[in-house]
């Protein structure tokens, strides 16, 4: 339990606390110093950054070839962090409309549902991997060991699929992002 707390749960908090800290804290610097119509303007990079992180996801699919799938998946969580934090800043504590506010909670619930799933998955595949070698180490024979950890693999397997639930939030956040930015197009007259 203890290395769970500290491999898992204790870095997942900080992050997650780390990002409403940094929140807090961007907004109160730009009410503090004068600068609330900067936040206004933070959405546009934040929302560039999440898409920009996206290049893992494509590589992943082999839509584009370029680039290690590990330095995009690291880039992947460090953009889509950033550029989500740049969209809370950009929110702040301003309740005037509710489109943006359901964009900013779909944003929320998709890098919560990103950071638990990735924890869970390698989680699951840490101990499914120690527990093979745990196997082996006894005498086991590779057939015996993989009917030993089969229902664990399936576990992992069905735990993979988390994605599912990933990919849908991300596209009701999608959605609803393109839907505050087309209204914002609108009223501010820039078409």
């Amino acid at each position: 339990m203890s290395t769970l707390w500290r491999q898992q749960i204790l870095p997942f908090a900080l992050t997650l606390g780390l990002l409403a800290a940094a929140t807090l804290a961007g907004d109160f610097l730009l009410h503090r110093l004068n600068l609330v119509w900067v936040g206004r303007y933070l959405g546009i990079p934040g929302i560039l950054l999440i898409i920009a992180s996206l290049t893992y996801s494509l590589r992943k699919r082999k839509y584009i070839s370029a680039g290690n799938t590990r330095s995009l998946l690291n880039w992947h969580e460090f953009g889509a962090w950033l550029g989500s934090l740049l969209v809370l800043i950009h929110a702040g504590v301003h309740f005037n409309t509710i489109l943006p506010w359901l964009a900013t909670i779909a944003m929320s619930v998709n890098v919560v549902s990103g950071m638990v799933g990735k924890i869970l998955l390698e989680r699951s595949r840490s101990h499914v991997q120690s527990q093979r070698e745990s196997y082996q180490l006894r005498g086991l024979s590779k057939s015996e060991v993989e009917q030993a950890v089969y229902w664990d693999s399936v576990t992992l397997g069905a735990m993979a699929q988390w994605r599912k639930v990933h990919i849908p939030i991300f596209i009701v956040f999608a959605v609803l992002t393109l839907g505050h930015i087309v209204s914002i197009f609108l009223f501010w007259g820039w078409v």
